[in-house]
């Protein structure tokens, strides 16, 4: 059983960043897709980021030059940086998992992920 923690979140004051990390335990091989979502109050859950087996990235478009999702060095670690961080950004966000190479990974395939961590939370001040 795949089991997702991530870490990082936290509040700052518009303008800053953060980063945040992802770790998969109970899984001896790489993992084929990993990815952030983003549940922001009073919206649906949407995709933030997502980076494959090979290194193929996907960030959502209005995100693209403020976050950046990248591989840790520990196996089947991601992270996300997000940076200029704005009021808007204020949410839970969580990490998922898939093993499977079924699916084109993209942001945009959240009922291809099996797994999926608690989530972390983010806040940001005006």
């Amino acid at each position: 059983q795949v089991h997702l923690v991530e870490s990082g979140g936290g509040s700052v004051q518009a303008g800053g960043s953060l980063r945040l990390s992802c770790a998969a335990s109970g899984y001896d091989r790489n993992l084929y897709c990993m990815a952030w979502f983003r549940q922001v109050p009073g919206r649906e859950r949407e995709g933030v980021a997502s980076i494959d087996a090979d290194g193929i990235v996907t960030i959502t478009d209005s995100l693209k030059g403020r976050f950046t999702i990248s591989k840790e060095d520990a196996k089947n670690t991601i992270s996300l940086q997000l940076s200029n961080l704005k009021p808007e950004d204020t949410g839970m966000y969580s990490c998922a998992a898939e093993a499977r190479r079924y699916f084109t990974c993209t942001h945009s395939n959240s009922r291809a992920m099996e797994y999926w961590g608690k989530g972390t939370e983010v806040t940001i001040g005006s």
